[in-house]
């Protein structure tokens, strides 16, 4: 059993900051006493203002340190950025200004060490402060994603993976999304948060998780100890099923989603949410597949007249199949594997996740003769 705790609230609202104390004291609060080392672990994914969407919200952060300092614990907040430095994230994401005053540690996350996760993993790099402190707090962003549909509590814990070893795991999960989807899984339930905070107060859609997406105002907070049972009931709130979303279903193999979900709040149907459209990976005969996924499915496209030529993604490609030409990138999409990390990092909103005109096409012609999803 689990709870999943709404509240509809604004980052102006007088209410955040009992709203957040009174969420985490219901999460959290056996797991955070006198000494606690507390790992507080927001979405700090690039460099990026509160006003895009993309970050966790450093009032959330404020306020969430404020209740660890109260119950007499001892905070740290660190996460691994996909690109820009560290104090730069601060800084521009206004956690620099949010939290002065505050006798709180901020630095990125570096060591790792070796964890045991499972089949069929076995033992992974993890960073060293997220494995070994008394407890993490886990303070997701509630925002799409071009590769796993939605980043919410689950996902947001794989920022303890760290630097570079993200697109090494991308890659060596290649095409399969649910494969990669079940070490996101795997990854959460090391680290094991004693709370999950998803800040949908200003959410991201479309072409998330980074500057390709659109911000999206929600209004709510959504908290609770189990992050698949808050990621599943705002699947529900944004009208689609939770099985659509790759983590769920990989918690629901591994036996890791509740089987009675209690939800506290008003969870309010949210209509006109704007979701990315996963394409299949791979499908058709095998010794066609790479020819149908070559010109058939999804792929990162650059958006006409945005690349600057900046180089981010060709340095973080896991497969290598972005190179730098003129006047913008290009890509060898034989090698490319469809990860979406170049979609996800680029710092100028770029590029995008497009079908190819044939694509289109097959994709039309499916949905003539697809039953309409209730």
């Amino acid at each position: 059993m689990a709870t999943v705790y709404i509240q509809n609230t604004g980052y102006i609202d007088p209410r955040l900051r009992g709203i957040l104390f009174d969420m985490l004291e219901a999460c959290a609060g056996t797991a955070v006493q006198k000494d606690t080392h507390v790992l507080v672990k927001p979405n700090l994914l690039m460099p990026a203002k509160p006003g895009q969407g993309i970050l966790t919200h450093p009032l959330v952060v404020r306020f969430t340190i404020e209740w660890v300092l109260e119950k007499g614990g001892r905070p740290f907040v660190s996460d691994s950025p996909a690109i820009g430095s560290f104090d730069k994230i601060l800084k521009i994401g206004g956690y620099t200004e949010a939290l002065s005053g505050l006798d709180v540690p901020c630095r990125p996350l570096r060591e790792s060490i070796r964890v045991d996760i499972g089949k069929p993993f076995h033992r992974i790099e993890l960073a060293r402060e997220a494995v070994e402190a008394d407890t993490v707090i886990n303070l997701a962003k509630l925002k799409s994603h071009t590769h796993m549909l939605m980043t919410l509590g689950v996902k947001n814990t794989f920022g303890c993976v760290v630097a570079f070893k993200k697109p090494e795991w991308h890659l060596g999960s290649g095409v399969d999304r649910d494969l990669f989807a079940r070490l996101l899984v795997q990854i959460h339930q090391a680290i094991a948060p004693s709370a999950t905070i998803i800040d949908g107060i200003l959410a991201l859609q479309g072409q998330g998780p980074g500057k390709s997406g659109d911000p999206k105002p929600l209004g709510m907070l959504v908290g609770s100890t189990s992050a698949p049972a808050a990621d599943a009931t705002i699947c529900r709130m944004l009208g689609f099923s939770p099985d659509r979303l790759p983590t769920h279903r990989a918690a629901e193999v591994l036996g890791w989603v509740p089987s009675d979900i209690t939800v506290i709040g008003d969870p309010v149907r949210i209509t006109g949410f704007d979701l990315p459209d996963l394409s299949r990976l791979t499908f058709g005969p095998k010794p066609f597949q790479g020819i149908i996924r070559k010109h058939l499915t999804q792929r990162p496209m650059v958006i006409d007249g945005r690349c600057v030529r900046c180089g981010e993604c060709v340095s973080f490609c896991p497969a290598e199949a972005v190179t730098l030409g003129d006047p913008e990138v290009s890509f060898d999409y034989d090698r490319c594997i469809r990860c979406y990390c170049c979609v996800e990092i680029c710092p100028h909103g770029a590029l995008h996740a497009a079908d190819t005109r044939p694509g289109r096409i097959v994709k039309q012609i499916s949905r003539m003769f697809s039953p309409r999803e209730n």
